[in-house]
């Protein structure tokens, strides 16, 4: 399988070479060259290591077998808190597929356990020397879960970047508390887009590559732009299709839908991945908060990024330009006329773009508030005795609304994207504790009383670590703060 540039199907990688590029020099995304079929009665059987290894080997065609085995095997090791890794769990009439038992808490930790391993084998692949520089924007827990994948691993330095105030208290402890001496966080005066934005000028700066180069550093992602964090999503799609299969509530073949909680497309992508190798979905909500600028593009056609971003509760989701989106538009224009690169011009240059919106057909698309986030977590507690986050709660709140709208009596699987102790102050408040005069650790006490669960070690331990990183910049200077941790400096670019 080759991997394509969203932006130039003349651009040709192998998947080795995609992941260790990140993002193609043109600035698009790598796209597989076809999606495989995959035979469900082949997998059915198979528990999450083997049937990743089978999705796995069908994308990632340049790894030998044993390589990737080895890879699925220290990946998914005692970091994850039980043996199912992602156990999907019924709450009431539909199913949580619960994603954040890794070391960090949330689904992130699904494929960035995977990615640092695939990273090591790809080098090796293509005989490279060179020092990895992983760049990184972060929303909240992609930086989390990049860091504590990388950190103290030879030959490979990573970069984060998150916005100041745009994550929660104990995401932005989780960062700042990263130990390793090839870790770097910073902390930028700006939201997650104005951070994303800035490391996608750095890929396409040419003039510092170059300098990177001469000081034989090259440079990569670990954000879902990056293919190697992107494939091993698609699998526990497959997984919770056949967790239903073998707890008997679904028969093989039956569809199902799939409720994502969405910032920059790419847990959603995925499951659109999984369909067309094969997965019998039905349809794929898509679930915004605030920030619903998917929600009017699923509903309108139009992508619109001219609007002031807003700071929620789910701050994972606080994003106005959807990175993986574009991976989307690509698969979608059959004709291959090349419309992608005239889309993303125009969002460049413009603020939005208009697609043919019967294309969309595939997805459901809706939005909740602030106060029905709060009022999901509360209700869904009281109900069922069952605990969402915020990032849940907005995916709940829009399956429930999909299905008063549509009648649709289709077996639903929310997906949910944290635990509920990352976001300790919104959960608490929503299910009737006190804030008042109490820190977010004496909450995070609070919370594990009142539902009888233990706190995570990994929350618990936050709250003795030491910071390491108190980096600042304005997002102007995020090339230079970058040259001064490489030590690359010298004037201009």
């Amino acid at each position: 399988m080759k991997y394509i540039s969203t932006r130039n199907n003349n651009i040709s990688l192998t998947s080795s070479q995609a992941i260790i590029q990140g993002i193609s020099k043109d600035g698009g995304l790598f796209v597989p060259d076809q999606l495989p079929q995959i035979s469900l009665e082949d997998l059915k059987d198979l528990d999450y290591k083997k049937l990743t290894f089978e999705i796995l080997s069908v994308f990632l065609t340049d790894f030998e077998d044993n390589d990737l085995k080895e890879c699925i095997e220290n990946a998914y090791d005692n970091k994850f808190d039980t043996e199912a890794i992602a156990p999907l769990v019924k709450v009431g009439e539909d199913y949580c597929l619960e994603l954040y038992h890794g070391s960090t808490l949330a689904f992130k930790d699904m494929a960035l356990s995977l990615l640092p391993h695939l990273f090591k084998k790809a080098l090796k692949i293509n005989n490279i020397d060179e020092e990895v520089v992983i760049l990184t924007a972060t929303s909240g827990d992609t930086g989390k879960a990049a860091l504590e994948g990388f950190a103290n691993i030879d030959g490979i330095k990573i970069i984060v970047f998150f916005p100041e105030e745009g994550v929660s208290k104990i995401q932005k402890l989780q960062m700042k508390t990263q130990e390793g001496a090839n870790t770097f966080v910073v902390g930028i005066n700006g939201n997650f887009d104005d951070a994303q934005n800035g490391v996608k000028k750095i890929f396409n700066d040419e003039i510092f590559i170059k300098r990177l180069d001469k000081n034989n550093y090259i440079l990569s992602s670990a954000n879902s732009i990056n293919i190697g964090r992107l494939v091993p999503q698609v699998v526990y799609y497959f997984h919770s299709y056949f967790e239903l299969v073998r707890n008997n509530q679904i028969n093989l073949g039956d569809s199902i839908n799939f409720t994502v909680p969405t910032g920059n497309f790419g847990n959603i992508l995925a499951a659109y991945y999984a369909k067309k190798m094969g997965l019998p979905i039905n349809k794929l909500i898509c679930a915004s908060n605030e920030n619903k600028v998917l929600t009017e593009f699923f509903d309108t056609g139009i992508y619109d990024r001219r609007r002031e971003l807003k700071l929620t509760s789910s701050p994972s989701m606080d994003i106005l330009i959807s990175s993986n989106l574009e991976r989307l538009l690509y698969h979608l224009d059959e004709s291959h006329e090349d419309l992608t690169p005239i889309y993303m011009e125009d969002l460049s240059k413009n603020g939005f773009y208009k697609v043919i919106k019967e294309n969309l057909s595939e997805f459901y698309a809706a939005f909740a508030t602030e106060d029905e986030v709060s009022e999901t977590i509360k209700r869904v507690y009281e109900k069922y005795d069952y605990l969402l986050d915020t990032h849940t709660a907005v995916a709940y709140n829009v399956c429930k609304k999909y299905q008063k709208e549509t009648n649709d009596k289709t077996k639903t699987v929310i997906v949910s994207t944290a635990s509920p102790y990352k976001f300790a102050s919104t959960v608490a408040s929503s299910i009737g504790i006190d804030l008042k005069n109490m820190d977010e650790f004496e909450v995070i006490d609070e919370i594990s009383k009142k539902v009888n669960s233990d706190i995570p070690k990994s929350i618990k331990d936050l709250k003795t670590k030491e910071i390491v990183h108190e980096n600042n910049c304005n997002k102007e200077d995020m090339r230079e703060i970058i040259k001064d941790f490489l030590g690359v400096g010298g004037s201009s670019a």
